[in-house]
């Protein structure tokens, strides 16, 4: 097992692409990370720099003490899960299984210990003698993970491995990488854009952004703090409701509605001058419908436009003072298009952001 450094490390592409800008990330021994963000905002390109196969513009990389920029990457000791499987379809599972191994000249016994321990933590002994073509998509994926394992690699380095699959098979192998993470314990990063997948799986999650980190934690952390607007709306699913709002001393002005704040919120509140917008921001899940036993916590009306029904859930879609929210409801409360609501958030669940700087104020 291995520590990885990004050291203010740069990737440019040419003189006016920056894939990466200043990442500055270190990663625990053992630990899961994931680098999240949305398509172009450079997570893959940092991944792939960590396995040597882009060249560095600025900075350094360590895996453990050694700065790594110029190390060929099979004198890494990774080992890599791509999104395609990457599999030889001309061979068999075993031989897929055994090829990288008998590529560093290991003795036969030696990879045949590894291919068969690699295949029983994966439950892929029945499939030994079968080629690609006779596996499903989950199947492949977890010869594709059993080819990096079989390397007993310090380091592991998947990008997006899950895309290709079906929700059902996402979840189960989600399950399996994870189950495989507690078992091995081997330094793992993980490339996704599903926050999901991030939330559920990293030790901590990096969110990305053009090139540029914005937050790193864990998932709890980006959860209930996210430092700026971006990394609120990215995280989360659904994605948080923003309104604009107006600063009255320590209280808040949506549309016609006075929002009462306390606490932190309130001190946001007062630092902004009077008439000064504010984006305020708010989970769906922390949606309440009022009932006058609230007693911490902002009121506002709102008039219900869409329902979607999820089962003991649903999506209530509902137009407040010009903004339009989504509020995830228990289906119990029967809400009903047309129906005129209040709402209720609990204050410690209420965002405020800066709309310039786009940071939190609070929340």
């Amino acid at each position: 097992m291995a520590t990885v450094t990004f050291d203010h490390l740069y990737k440019r592409y040419g003189d006016d692409v920056v894939a990466v800008n200043d990442l500055n990330l270190e990663i625990g021994d053992g630990e899961f990370i994931c680098l999240v963000g949305p398509s172009g905002c450079g997570k893959t390109t940092a991944l792939r720099c960590a396995a040597g196969l882009e060249d560095i513009s600025d900075g350094q990389l360590l895996i453990g003490d050694r700065v790594v920029n110029n190390v060929a990457p099979k004198d890494r000791d990774i080992a890599m899960v791509f999104q395609s499987y990457a599999l030889y379809p001309h061979m068999t599972v075993y031989d897929n299984l055994a090829f990288g191994l008998k590529l560093r000249k290991l003795k036969k016994d030696e990879i045949d210990r590894r291919v068969k321990e690699g295949a029983a933590i994966l439950g892929l002994e029945k499939f030994l003698d079968r080629k690609p073509r006779a596996l499903s998509g989950g199947q492949r994926q977890r010869v594709a993970l059993g080819r990096a394992i079989v390397r007993e690699p310090s380091v592991f380095l998947m990008d997006e491995p899950l895309s290709n699959l079906d929700a059902k098979l996402r979840v189960q192998t989600r399950a399996e990488i994870a189950r495989l993470h507690q078992r091995l314990g081997t330094t793992t990063i993980y490339v996704t854009h599903d926050q999901v997948e991030a939330m559920t799986m990293g030790d901590r999650i990096a969110v990305m952004r053009d090139g540029l980190l914005q937050q790193i934690g864990s998932p709890q952390e980006l959860y209930d703090h996210p430092l700026n607007l971006f990394v609120a709306g990215f995280i989360g699913s659904p994605s948080m409701n923003f309104a604009t709002a107006t600063a009255d001393g320590k209280n808040l002005v949506l549309g016609g509605v006075k929002l009462e704040l306390t606490g932190q919120q309130a001190k946001a509140a007062d630092s902004r001058t009077d008439g000064a917008n504010v984006l305020i921001g708010f989970r769906p899940e922390h949606i309440e419908l009022a009932n006058g036993q609230e007693s911490d916590a902002v009121r506002f009306p709102a008039k219900v436009e869409v329902v979607e029904y999820l089962g003991n859930e649903e999506l209530v879609h509902a137009q407040t003072e010009g903004n339009e929210i989504v509020a995830l409801l228990p289906s119990d409360k029967k809400v009903v298009v047309g129906d005129n609501v209040q709402f209720a958030i609990p204050m410690e669940k209420l965002h405020i952001f800066d709309p310039d700087t786009e940071k939190a104020l609070a929340g």
